[in-house]
C-alpha cells in the first residue's frame, strides 16, 4: 500500500499527497508533510459529508426519518435551523416545524 501516514484528524488510511500537502478525502483535513499532530482537544461532530457542525448551524435532512412513537415522518430536504450539539448517540438537539423538539443523528443531515 502507501507509505503515507494516516490522517491525524480522523485516522483514515486513504490519504494522498497534493504537491507539498497531504490530504484526507474522507474528512477534508489538509496538513504539511511531517506535521502529523492536530488539535483534537474538543470532539468534533461531522455531518454526512464530513463538514464540521457547530451550535446554531442550519442543516438539511438527507433521508426520510420516522419519528419514534408517532406516524409522523421528517421528509428529505427538511431544513432545521439553530441546532444544538450534545453528546450521546443522537448528537443534535433541534426543533422541527410541525413536529417539535427532536434529537437527530449527525449522519442523517448535511450542513446547509
Amino acid at each position: 500500500m502507501s507509505d503515507l501516514p494516516n490522517c491525524p484528524a480522523c485516522g483514515s488510511e486513504y490519504t494522498y499527497q497534493d504537491q507539498s500537502m497531504l490530504v484526507c478525502p474522507e474528512c477534508g483535513h489538509e496538513w504539511q508533510v511531517g506535521e502529523d499532530k492536530v488539535d483534537t482537544s474538543e470532539d468534533r461532530i461531522l455531518d454526512s459529508n464530513g463538514n464540521v457542525l457547530e451550535d446554531g448551524d442550519t442543516v438539511t435532512v438527507i433521508k426520510d426519518l420516522k419519528v419514534k412513537g408517532s406516524s409522523a415522518v421528517v421528509k428529505v430536504g427538511t431544513k432545521v435551523k439553530n441546532i444544538r450539539l450534545v453528546g450521546g448517540d443522537h448528537d443534535i438537539d433541534c426543533k422541527i416545524d410541525g413536529i417539535g423538539a427532536m434529537k437527530l443523528k449527525s449522519e442523517f443531515v448535511k450542513k446547509a
